[in-house]
């Protein structure tokens, strides 16, 4: 969440930050009216407290009349303070739960709009011509079948829509990314970790995913716990309710779990194959860090993500994502786009968000600098989401026999196999 003193001194910037993300502008001047009702019930609550403390300390020395008229003014104070406490209190509750509503702070470099009003920044690689090769490319999911490597039929039989097998060289293929993703992050730095895959609300909710994105989630109601859609969230609650040292930092993490998605509010996209599916795995980048250096984090995270789509060979495009397509807890977000040619266009295949303190706030994660303790800031990068980049691999590394070749960097990572090739039928 955003700081309340950002809001009290420059309230038109958090106006312009909501209606930027098309959210409720109205959410500002409400909140601004509840905390001005906090801090007014506490001013309130702790003039009767020294009024009632005050009084304390005449009774004993007062006799007769003069005590009774005390007496009764404390009768009358403590109900006062107890009235003023839940009036405090509720005020408190009421900012607070509204506090959590609005989203972070946009970065004023952000380009405003939808989904579609991103801002190319660069371009990297040059995307095929097949029609100058001779023949027409197949899709990754025809592809993954002649290949032995992907079964939709049989992940639908099992468990419906949007689930799949990787099987054969599919499922080592998984393997070879993951492990070669994981290689890239240990070298740069990161810790690897292996996460939980099902965490309590205080993560899910700490981390921004039950509010505009809550539909995408998975609850298990009898134990209250929640399936997390990427490993960003027990990433960033690794460190909830605890103070970092200011010359910890960073600390860069690079998780790998499943993640689960109900991809609610896309009906009808992408239902052929695994590029959008409710059940995949992924490695993620986390970083917290100083607020000062969140940006330039932020920087070293998009560098990281392009190393591994070059290193994959990959032509690819780097976008600044318009302001209405961020999540709550971002203020900017880089994604990378991979050219997928049987679509003809690029598909995101890695984000980058700075969340600056937004997440830290609600998760109660701060830094001690020298006295002084505050929040920190948290970023997170996508290096490697299965299986959308097992559809860039396919599409834009096949040959016309439906074999397709390995890029170098994954080689070592699948015994030194330089073409992945159709089996018998």
């Amino acid at each position: 969440m955003i700081d309340l003193r950002q809001l009290r001194e420059d309230p038109d910037r958090v106006r312009a930050s909501q209606r930027a993300r098309g959210e409720d502008v109205a959410l500002v001047d409400s909140l601004l009216e509840a905390d001005e009702r906090r801090r007014s019930s506490s001013t309130r609550f702790d003039e009767l407290r020294a009024e009632q403390k005050q009084l304390g300390k005449q009774i004993p020395r007062a006799q007769g009349e003069e005590k009774t008229e005390l007496l009764k003014r404390a009768g009358e104070l403590s109900a006062a303070v107890k009235a003023a406490d839940a009036a405090q209190d509720e005020a408190a509750e009421e900012a607070e739960q509204l506090l959590r509503k609005l989203g972070n702070l946009v970065h004023p470099e952000v380009p405003v709009g939808g989904e579609e009003d991103f801002t190319v920044l660069e371009t990297h690689g040059q995307a095929r011509d097949f029609d100058a090769e001779g023949f027409t490319p197949r899709d990754h999911l025809e592809l993954g079948q002649l290949l032995g490597a992907i079964d939709t039929e049989r992940g639908a039989k099992v468990s419906g829509s949007r689930f799949y097998y990787l099987t054969g060289v599919g499922a080592l293929l998984e393997l070879a990314l993951v492990n070669a993703a994981l290689a890239q992050a240990t070298a740069a730095g990161f810790t690897p970790m292996l996460t939980p895959a099902l965490v309590k609300p205080q993560a899910m909710e700490g981390t921004g995913f039950l509010g505009q994105a809550a539909q995408d989630v998975y609850h298990l109601e009898q134990d209250d716990l929640y399936l997390v859609g990427t490993s960003e969230v027990p990433l960033a609650a690794y460190h909830m309710d605890e103070i970092v040292e200011a010359e910890r930092l960073p600390l860069r993490y690079a998780g790998f779990s499943p993640c689960f998605r109900r991809e609610a509010g896309s009906y009808g996209k992408d239902t052929r194959g695994i590029f959008r599916v409710h059940q995949f795995d992924k490695v993620e980048m986390f970083s917290f860090t100083n607020p000062e250096d969140a940006e330039e984090e932020h920087r070293r995270l998009l560098e990281w993500e392009k190393q591994w789509l070059t290193s994959l060979e990959l032509p690819f495009q780097v976008i600044d994502v318009a302001s209405g397509d961020l999540g709550a807890s971002a203020s900017r977000k880089y994604d990378c786009e991979a050219w997928i040619p049987t679509q003809g266009k690029y598909r995101e295949l890695t984000s980058a968000s700075n969340c600056d303190s937004f997440q830290a706030r609600r998760l109660a994660v701060r830094m001690r600098d020298g006295k002084r303790t505050r929040p920190l800031a948290t970023l997170n990068g996508t290096l490697c989401a299965v299986p959308r980049t097992i559809v860039a691999l396919l599409e834009n590394h096949q040959r016309e026999d439906g074999s397709v070749r390995v890029p170098e960097a994954l080689r070592p990572y699948l015994g030194g196999r330089e073409l992945l090739e159709p089996v018998a039928p």
